[in-house]
């Protein structure tokens, strides 16, 4: 239970550090900024989702974690980790061609993971994991 409330605690302290970002923004925000609020909305939006699973099978006197989600996990780490590489391959060549601050380009590497680790372990946790 305190893992829950933990979990819930940290989307509301990334939730408050985007409004601070947001408001504390001078003059207009950029359109990279928008992007990255948008991603980072959508990142939060899967934590919620994972932390009210977690929930729901701890109201059902389930563990928190078995076999199966374990390996899911460390399959969906693996390939996400590969996946970065060629992300952050494809950021520095992006980043030769066109001007982008390096706080942004950090930025946009690091949500661009998130986004990744996210798609790659709903495409797992549907398909499965073959015997291996």
């Amino acid at each position: 239970m305190k893992r829950i409330v933990l979990l819930f605690v940290i989307i509301a302290l990334v939730l408050g550090s985007v409004a601070l970002w947001l408001l504390g923004t001078p003059g207009r925000i950029s359109s990279v900024d928008l992007v990255q609020v948008g991603v980072v909305l959508v990142v939060v939006g899967f934590a919620f989702f994972l932390v009210l699973k977690i929930a729901g099978s701890y109201k059902r006197g389930e563990p928190a974690e078995d076999e199966l989600s374990k390996k899911v996990l460390q399959k969906t780490a693996a390939v996400s980790y590969y996946v970065s590489l060629y992300i952050w391959v494809f950021l520095i060549y992006l980043n030769d061609r066109i001007t982008m601050d390096t706080e942004q380009l950090l930025g946009t590497g690091i949500l661009a993971m998130a986004v990744t680790f996210g798609v790659l372990w709903l495409i797992v946790n549907q398909r499965g994991i073959r015997n291996e």
